[in-house]
């Protein structure tokens, strides 16, 4: 892969290797054809996974309901509604409130995103009773992934007698990828989004209220300003954020700097992109941009069985040079971006991204980074791709292990900032 050298694992450097100036799917033409993503559903395992996890049934039950519409307003509500049932579905799963529906275990992301790629390529294949254009149809699969997504729902307490001591806490996943490699990939900051949303965690300082929201692995739905879109609203009325990847093999890192540097490794759809990551407003666009994460207390505290590490290292092309070299301590004056401390794929320019507009919106006191999780792997015994089970005890103990583990960094860094 087109990627500067970060001293971390195989699988780490995918997702290792993340403000945009908003745009519509109307600009142009769209192509409405299954995506590579959704052509991988047709594959042996994720089939094992939504019947094994019983949502199986998602996709066909969005198109007996669009079977219905009659408009293109009644199509959208039907989609926004379909999209918040999977969402509200999924994470009830996780979190016990649902029957399980089938042996897979309820720790597991992956019901969610195979089954909201069977409803996306639904809405792809779909021939209504009414004139629908392509950009309509695009438009219609934006409020899908959305609301499957969490990232319309979040929900504080208004403040008042009930909600003015519980804290307001922000934390965003991604999806699986690298499935080329292994179809049967599972990404632990989806699950942790599962599992924390909504949910209260008891600090030093009192309730603190998690809301939760997942992400596409895909460079044109960042560069279409979905994380803006999502987070502007929310960072004004929080009291901290942390967005969450999946990074090296058998420790967590909390990263210092991002960089605003694409590095090109292809993302779910097999697309890459090596350029500057694109924002509003370009000629304001720092190379580099900071946490205000609490690491010190973090990678202090015993929060988990994987070592937590405040990693300063960052690749860079100093100023008045011509080739990138790495920095373990930081970028120096001037420099230009090649690699954050968590590479140049989505989960660095997530994490430049809602840090950007953390400090575009004057918050640059609201504590805010980017967390990488360890890789996910699977037991010993389960590591061939095309033979092996979907699913092993080791592989969940670790998934476990690692939302746990999540869950009590954020309750550290909750009560060691300063807001």
């Amino acid at each position: 892969m087109n990627y500067l050298p970060v001293r971390i694992g195989v699988l780490g450097l995918a997702l290792l290797a993340g403000l945009a100036a908003p745009t519509t799917a109307g600009g142009a033409e769209a192509d409405v054809s299954a995506t590579v993503e959704e052509q991988r559903l047709d594959r042996a395992a994720p089939q094992e996974i939504l019947r094994r996890s019983g949502f199986d049934a998602v996709a066909p039950e969005l198109g007996r309901a669009l079977s219905k519409a009659r408009s293109y307003a009644q199509a959208e509500r039907i989609v926004v509604r379909e999209g918040a049932r999977l969402w509200a579905r999924a994470v009830d799963r996780v979190q016990g409130r649902a029957p399980a529906r089938g042996d897979l275990s309820r720790d597991d992301d992956r019901p969610l995103y195979w089954a909201r790629l069977g409803m996306t390529r639904e809405v792809r294949g779909w021939e209504p009773g009414f004139d629908l254009n392509d950009r309509q149809r695009v438009a219609l699969i934006g409020k899908l992934e959305q609301a499957s997504r969490g990232q319309d729902s979040l929900r504080y307490p208004a403040h008042g007698s009930r909600g003015k001591d519980v804290k307001r806490i922000l934390v965003t996943g991604f999806d699986p990828f690298t499935l080329d490699r292994d179809v049967r990939i599972s990404n632990p900051s989806g699950a942790t989004a599962l599992a924390l949303d909504g949910t209260v965690i008891q600090t030093a300082d009192g309730p603190a209220r998690i809301e939760t929201a997942v992400f596409p692995v895909r460079w044109q739905d960042f560069a279409d300003g979905t994380v803006e879109r999502t987070l502007r609203r929310q960072l004004p009325r929080v009291d901290l954020f942390a967005t969450v990847s999946q990074g090296r093999v058998g420790r967590f890192d909390i990263e210092r700097t991002n960089g605003a540097w694409r590095g090109g490794f292809p993302d779910n759809d097999n697309i890459g992109r090596t350029e500057t990551i694109p924002v509003a407003d370009p000629a304001t666009q720092p190379q580099w941009t900071s946490t205000t994460l609490p690491y010190a207390d973090i990678v202090a505290a015993n929060t988990g069985r994987f070592p937590v590490y405040d990693n300063t290292s960052v690749t860079e092309i100093p100023a008045g040079g011509t080739e990138a070299v790495v920095r373990p301590q930081g970028p120096t004056a001037g420099s230009t971006a090649r690699a954050g401390g968590g590479g140049n794929y989505l989960s660095n320019e997530i994490a430049y991204r809602a840090t950007l507009l953390r400090d575009r919106l004057g918050l640059g006191s609201l504590p805010g980074g980017h967390v990488h999780t360890p890789v996910l792997q699977f037991g010993a015994g389960n590591t061939d791709p095309t033979t092996g089970a979907v699913t092993d005890p080791e592989f969940v103990r670790n998934r476990l292990d690692i939302v746990a583990q999540v869950r009590a960094i954020v309750t550290v860094a909750v009560t060691g900032s300063t807001v």
